[in-house]
């Protein structure tokens, strides 16, 4: 009798071991940039990050977001730390630096070659990379613009990133190019959010989070 309910206890572990799915891992993700990703003037779960953590929730979609945002910092400050910031082993990487380098009318070139050494650290480590584009204002001329505005989609194709064209990309879809609309959107110092902008900003960027989960639940 003791060996039929032994036999019937190693049965009935089988069947649940079987019958019950694994829970798969958390996607790793880190957030990678300036103020705009640390949520500079923002309560406490109103920036870039706990946002997009609260859309990717609400999606089904499971990730574990590290917030690697900086205030004030350029692509060269982003190009220093990037080492620091994978020390963690992310499977993926969002970018998203630049706007400070606008603001001091640093060249172009120069952002390009700082964010072409965060991308090729990253790549090299087998991480996935999403790119978040910056856009120029007209202020520094239409020339400056053109080349600012190229540096991520080029990059984006030289590494074979995901690409969001612009970080303020929600804003503008609902504010267009008037400022007085996007002011609705803005903190004071109408450079940075509030929580409402970052609401629209992560509801556009949210379906090329999906794309990058995408690859690194692909990835062997």
């Amino acid at each position: 009798m003791r060996k039929v309910w032994a036999l019937l206890g190693i049965f009935i572990f089988i069947f649940v071991a079987v019958a019950v799915p694994v829970r798969a891992e958390s996607l790793r993700v880190t957030v990678f940039g300036d103020s705009l990703v640390q949520g500079y003037g923002l309560a406490q779960g109103e920036g870039l990050v706990p946002q997009l953590d609260q859309w990717a929730q609400a999606q089904g979609l499971d990730l574990t977001l590290s917030n690697a945002g900086v205030s004030g910092d350029t692509t060269a400050g982003g190009a220093a730390r990037i080492d620091w910031a994978l020390a963690d082993q992310p499977q993926g990487l969002i970018v998203l630096l630049g706007g400070n380098d606008m603001l001091r009318g640093l060249q172009p070139d120069q952002a390009e070659a700082n964010l072409r050494r965060i991308l090729q650290t990253t790549q090299g480590k087998g991480i996935e990379i999403l790119l978040i584009g910056m856009q120029a204002p007209g202020n520094y001329g239409p020339e400056y613009k053109e080349n600012f505005d190229a540096i991520y989609g080029e990059l984006a194709a030289e590494f074979n990133a995901l690409l969001h064209r612009d970080a303020f990309a929600g804003i503008r879809a609902v504010a267009g190019s008037d400022p007085a609309a996007a002011q609705a959107y803005m903190q004071a110092d109408n450079i940075h959010p509030n929580a409402k902008g970052v609401a629209l900003n992560v509801a556009a960027l949210g379906p090329v989070v999906l794309q990058l989960a995408e690859r690194i639940s692909q990835e062997p």
